[in-house]
């Protein structure tokens, strides 16, 4: 099966009132979700070492989705949906509840002015939400190279309301990753090269008792 570039970008028109996944990937399957997407390297390299999964980018600045839509389609990926919309809308509204089995949140924006933090992923209410879509036993893997920020994002994942729901596992290197990186993604390639360190962190969710 050979898809076009319509089949792959998502219309978010066609998501409302939620996202039906099964008619958006022509087929049932586990989804791993990556929010901030950027040109699509991790994507399209897990995909193809996993095609019995479903794979969703979400991605905001334009080109960098256009681009990834058109990798997909040059590469003939078929289990690759991209969307271009703001993250904390689609966690917040528009997924179903536990229909994610893992978030791949990797060098999210750090916003590092104060003026801006109010635009970061990681917050209480945006965990929330990640944690209503993610499955029980699911995932939620995070890495970034901003220090202070690996800070705040550890300190809002073990509030008290949220810890209990999550159990810390290893950060395991994934299949789209070259030897002696992590996740395989253009920016953990190029924060690598300019010798940043980076911070990673895995959690599953628990099951209820």
């Amino acid at each position: 099966m050979s898809l076009t570039n319509q089949d792959i970008a998502i219309n978010l028109d066609n998501c409302l009132p939620k996202m039906d996944l099964e008619r958006i990937f022509f087929r049932p399957a586990p989804l791993h979700l990556e929010i901030g997407s950027g040109k699509g390297t991790f994507l399209l390299n897990q995909a193809r070492a996993h095609p019995h999964l479903n794979f969703l980018g979400l991605e905001w600045a334009n080109k960098y989705y256009r681009y990834s839509v058109d990798r997909m389609r040059r590469w003939g990926i078929t289990n690759v949906r991209l969307l271009r919309a703001d993250a904390r809308e689609v966690i917040g509204r528009l997924l179903p509840d536990k229909a994610v089995t893992a978030f791949h949140i990797y060098f999210p924006d750090p916003w590092p002015k104060k003026r801006h933090h109010k635009r970061r992923l990681f917050n209480p209410s945006n965990v929330e939400h990640l944690l209503r879509c993610l499955q029980n036993e699911g995932e939620l893997r995070v890495a970034t190279d901003h220090a202070p920020y690996f800070e705040i994002i550890c300190h809002v994942l073990h509030d008290t309301r949220i810890a209990p729901r999550l159990e810390k596992i290893d950060f395991l290197p994934l299949d789209a990753a070259d030897e002696g990186e992590w996740v395989g993604s253009n920016f953990e390639r190029k924060y690598l090269k300019e010798g940043r360190k980076v911070f990673t962190l895995a959690l599953r969710k628990r099951a209820p008792v």
